[in-house]
C-alpha cells in the first residue's frame, strides 16, 4: 500500500519554477474570459520562477501545498492592503493546479493560511475576488466569508469588479 503525503509548508526557493507552473496553469484556468487575452498573458509571463524566487527571497508570506512531494497550489498573505476594512490580515492569492481543485486541497490551504495570519497577531481577514470567477466567490461564500465591500481592477482598459469577503 503506498502512502500519499499531503504536506503545507512556507515556500522555498527550490519551489520557485513550480509556484509559476502553479500560478500559470490556475490563472489560466481561472481568468480566461474574464481577464483580457493580453493582459492576462503579460501578467502570467511577469512571475516566472525567477519572480517567485525573489518574492521568497524578500520575506514575503508564500505558502505551498504538496502532495507526494508535488506542488499542487499556493497561497500568498499578509497584512490587509485595504486602509478602509478594519481586519488585519489578507490572503492575497490562493490557487491551485486545475486537477487538485474540487477534492479539499483548497479549504486545507487557506485554513493553514488563516491560522498564519493568527499567528502573526493579525486579527481578521479579507479576501479579494473577481465577481466574475464564480468558483471563487463560491469557495469563499461556502468557507464562510462575508461579502462586505466592492472595488474594480483595470485590465486592459476593462473594469472588472472584485468583491472582498472578510472574516472576523
Amino acid at each position: 500500500m503506498n502512502t500519499l503525503t499531503i504536506d503545507i509548508r512556507k515556500a522555498e526557493i527550490r519551489d520557485a519554477d513550480a509556484i509559476a507552473e502553479v500560478h500559470h496553469e490556475a490563472w489560466r484556468g481561472a481568468y480566461a474570459g474574464i481577464i483580457p487575452h493580453r493582459a492576462l498573458t503579460a501578467m502570467i509571463n511577469r512571475r516566472g520562477g525567477e519572480w517567485w524566487a525573489n518574492a521568497i527571497r524578500r520575506a514575503a508570506t508564500v505558502l505551498v501545498i504538496e502532495i507526494g512531494g508535488m506542488i499542487a497550489g499556493y497561497a500568498t498573505l499578509g497584512r490587509n492592503r485595504a486602509r478602509e476594512l478594519k481586519q488585519q490580515g489578507e490572503i492575497y492569492e490562493l490557487y491551485l493546479r486545475p486537477e487538485c481543485q474540487g477534492i479539499g486541497l483548497g479549504t486545507r490551504l487557506f485554513s493553514a493560511a488563516r491560522q498564519r495570519l493568527a499567528d502573526h497577531g493579525l486579527k481578521g481577514m479579507v479576501v479579494w475576488a473577481l465577481e466574475e470567477n464564480e468558483n471563487a466567490l463560491a469557495f469563499y461564500s461556502g468557507a464562510g466569508g462575508r461579502d462586505i465591500a466592492e472595488g474594480v481592477e483595470v485590465f486592459d482598459q476593462k473594469a472588472l469588479r472584485k468583491v472582498a469577503f472578510v472574516w472576523e
